[in-house]
């Protein structure tokens, strides 16, 4: 039997856009985790206000990356520096095509001189891979899936629990018995509870302090009771997936940007090489945003924030574009939307509460001039009291305080005019810094 490729869909539903469009879709929350734990607010409020514990092990996929050519192939496509790239620390991969835009992130840790672990969605993966194979490069690759799609189902390979919250590090401190070595961001230090041997990654979620504790999965249970154990004290909470899927809107990264990859003719090979029930092919579109041209949909690695992650000291896939984009006045800003709470209790809950709200839809955002931007990630964050969204916005309109509106809708897709009046619903919002936290914002990576 023949595997359908993503070029395959495409050439099936006539665009990239008809193939990807999905008007309703459910947003995406980690699997096999439970939906809640105490209830989302007060998962939400555990990490500003006390500790929580989240379980990272079953949602991401986990490729090892190891040979001769591992640092030159992730070096090749990608923008990030390897000069500068220690062993036992941790980066956002920033893959990008020949036109500057983002494949989609992942974060790669260094394990060794010629050993990489790189996680998230996919996306970033597939880019690697491919291009390592058809560039002959020295370098293996093994994968493994998301628990939800592992073949033949079992555990996953790794275990990964973040500790985080202001009472995070004396958490920490009661599982290994005193605190452990200061640890930049995103570098991990090793370390040993009752003899089993992992590492812990400094790292923190909507800027607050905590780690990420990794290691094998047959660790995953003795590990995961200690930090229960320990934290009865100080009100540890576990978090479920719908609280887990938030904090990102306060800590100002968008999760999966569409890949730039659906319109270049030099990569048809490249969506032939790639599956259809894939992230590519089965990650919807939807909102009240609509364009029939996916290229309205991707997004620089600049307006994503990550322009301090761009070395330009070596040679890569994409540099020549990113260095033109560079101080470009007229890509969009990325910012938080403040959305106007009685708004959305008319438009979201009915004149009532909403209750938890999340989407990843592509709302529109106006002003009396017309559009705006767009919004790539909704969530309710209850300790702030607010609705926020974080989007993308004309540099025009992005300054703090900016009144707009979010037109909160469902277009119907192809067949109907993108600029047709269909009479959605319009929530006033105000325009405000991202990250939205002021930790995340102003200290969160200080130390790294």
């Amino acid at each position: 039997m023949t595997t359908l490729s993503l070029q395959d869909g495409i050439d099936e539903a006539g665009s990239p856009v008809g193939l990807l469009w999905k008007p309703g879709a459910e947003p995406w929350t980690p699997e096999v985790v439970a939906r809640e734990y105490v209830g989302w607010r007060r998962e939400q409020a555990a990490w500003h206000e006390g500790v929580a514990l989240l379980n990272l092990s079953h949602h991401m996929y986990d490729m090892w990356i190891e040979g001769p050519d591992a640092t030159r192939v992730l070096a090749d496509y990608g923008a990030n520096d390897f000069e500068r790239f220690a062993v036992g620390q941790a980066k956002q991969y920033v893959p990008v095509t020949r036109h500057g835009n983002i494949v989609t992130d992942g974060i790669l840790s260094r394990e060794g001189e010629e050993a990489y672990i790189l996680s998230g969605v996919p996306a970033s993966q597939h880019w690697v891979q491919y291009h390592a194979e058809r560039g002959g490069y020295d370098v293996s690759f093994v994968t493994d899936p998301s628990s939800a799609f592992r073949p033949g189902g079992g555990d996953p390979k790794l275990f990964r629990y973040q500790i985080q919250g202001p009472l995070a590090l004396e958490l920490i401190a009661r599982v290994f018995g005193g605190p452990i070595p200061e640890t930049k961001f995103f570098h991990s230090t090793p370390v040993t509870l009752d003899g089993r041997a992992f590492k812990a990654l400094r790292h923190g979620m909507a800027g607050q302090a905590g780690y990420e504790f990794i290691g094998p999965w047959e660790h995953a249970g003795h590990v995961h009771e200690a930090f229960l154990k320990a934290g009865e004290p100080l009100g540890l909470v576990q978090v479920g997936a719908l609280a887990y899927a938030t904090p990102s809107v306060e800590s100002g990264w968008v999760p999966s940007p569409v890949p730039g990859i659906y319109s270049d003719p030099d990569l048809a090979e490249y969506r032939t090489w790639l599956p259809l029930f894939g992230i590519e092919g089965k990650r919807p579109l939807n909102g009240s945003f609509f364009s029939e041209n996916i290229d309205d949909y991707y997004v620089s690695p600049y307006e994503l924030g990550y322009g301090k992650m761009i070395h330009f000291g070596h040679d890569f896939q994409g540099r020549d574009a990113l260095l033109k984009a560079k101080g470009d006045g007229g890509l969009r800003r990325k910012v938080t939307l403040v959305l106007d709470p009685d708004d959305v209790r008319r438009v979201v809950g009915g004149g009532e509460d909403p209750g938890f709200v999340l989407s990843y839809a592509r709302q529109r955002v106006e002003t009396s001039a017309g559009l705006a931007g767009v919004t790539m990630q909704t969530a309710s964050i209850d300790p702030v009291g607010a609705v926020l969204s974080q989007a993308l916005i004309d540099a025009a309109h992005a300054e703090p305080g900016t009144e707009v509106v979010v037109v909160w809708g469902e277009h119907p897709g192809p067949g109907t005019d993108p600029e047709a009046d269909l009479g959605f619903p319009r929530i006033r919002a105000t325009v405000q810094p991202s990250p939205f936290d002021r930790h995340a914002r102003t200290e969160y990576r200080r130390n790294a």
